[in-house]
């Protein structure tokens, strides 16, 4: 059968980690050394207190039927969490499950936009912003974050025929894949900024628990007056590394949540019980693996990002996320072609910045996911490739 795949099909390539593990299965197959910085999964254990929650659910029958919604005990679970880490208070009806957060980005759209309305979306950025308004249609205006401006957008310099077209500007710190973070003060600038083009402001606040140096992660919402203009994605998958589970919550303007939520009753049965149960133990439990898991992750980056800096390659210190950021070597401005030699060379997998949109081109990104031990020794081969 010769089928006609629709030109939205026709857009997508295979996701680039899943190019990036069959080279690092090639590499295995012989034998040699590999370190996968590429894919964001984390390596610390998820803490008993919840996996006991989780395995005690799953010997309940009743908790493999459908959920059809969140249970009352993980609502309440989310306002405590979010009321003693950010200060915000939140009612049932501002709070919502859904299946990650890059499930709930790639649908949102379908609520907010019509074929062919703008979506504001950030270059580089990680690639569900961007797909997921393409796949409900609508357009995509990039702003750029610029490393000069802190990689903060510049609002002033979007052009403001495209602002006011805008149905839906997707906003991200601390953000994936520069590592950047925004000050309170940026965020009270976009309040004014969406208030102004009758903007939702979409805030994806996944690592808002992994901040450097003494930083504050915030909520959107804990700004004055952005529940009028926007809501917030957060996600259990990296404060409690529960990447496998697909727990991440919707928060923020009512209307919006009553409207997506009506919505995704078309396509959703709510989160598996058994991850429910495990998200309360996580919301409610104690949280000083959190802190520990942090510290951890900044001895990570000093690691990394000092010690290819020490080598000859300038790769700044990420303010946040579990990620650093880089541009390639010079010589190397093809960032796909570094990648592929220098895991050929050294054994190091990393992601190409282009897999993160145009303005991501000739930068690599690296997953703070392995060991201080093992990214030392990451160092070491990269130091001794000949490619800096």
């Amino acid at each position: 059968m010769n089928w006609q795949f629709s030109q939205r099909a026709k857009r997508f390539q295979p996701n680039i980690f899943n190019v990036l593990k069959d080279l690092k299965g090639q590499r295995l197959s012989s034998g040699e050394w590999v370190c996968d910085l590429s894919v964001g999964t984390p390596d610390f254990p998820v803490a008993e207190h919840i996996r006991a929650a989780a395995a005690q659910a799953a010997l309940d029958a009743e908790n493999y039927k459908y959920a059809l919604g969140d249970l009352p005990e993980l609502t309440s679970a989310v306002q405590g969490w979010y009321a003693r880490r950010y200060g915000v208070a939140l009612a049932p009806e501002e709070i919502m499950g859904v299946y990650g957060s890059q499930e709930g980005i790639a649908h949102i759209a379908l609520t907010l936009c019509d074929p062919g309305d703008a979506v504001l979306v950030p270059n580089p950025c990680y690639p569900i912003f961007e797909a997921g308004p393409y796949l409900n249609g609508a357009e995509i205006a990039y702003y750029p974050l610029d490393e000069k401006n802190g990689y903060l957008p510049d609002l002033a310099a979007i052009d403001e025929s495209i602002a006011r077209r805008a149905k839906m500007m997707i906003v991200s710190f601390p953000a994936n894949p520069v590592g950047a973070m925004a000050p309170r003060a940026f965020y009270d600038d976009l309040v004014a900024f969406a208030r102004k083009y009758g903007i939702c402001v979409v805030h994806d606040n996944a690592y808002s628990e992994i901040v450097f140096d003494g930083a504050e992660g915030i909520s959107f919402l804990s700004v004055p007056g952005a529940m009028d203009v926007g809501v917030e994605f957060n996600s259990l998958s990296k404060t409690y590394n529960l990447t496998g589970a697909r727990l991440s919550f919707l928060l923020g303007n009512r209307a919006i949540l009553e409207r997506f939520r009506a919505l995704r009753t078309q396509i959703d049965y709510g989160l598996f019980l058994v991850a429910q149960h495990a998200a309360i133990a996580a919301l409610n439990g104690p949280q000083e693996g959190v802190a520990r898991q942090r510290a951890e992750y900044q001895r990570r980056r000093d690691a990394l990002c000092h010690g290819l800096t020490a080598a000859g390659w300038n790769v700044p210190d990420a303010k946040g996320t579990m990620f650093v950021w880089a541009k390639t070597p010079r010589g190397w401005e093809d960032d796909e072609a570094f990648v592929t030699e220098l895991f050929k060379r050294t054994g190091v997998l990393c992601t190409p910045g282009s897999a993160f949109a145009s303005l991501g081109q000739g930068h690599v990104r690296f997953a703070l996911v392995r060991s201080v031990e093992d990214l030392t020794a990451c160092v070491e081969r990269i130091a001794g490739s000949g490619m800096l």
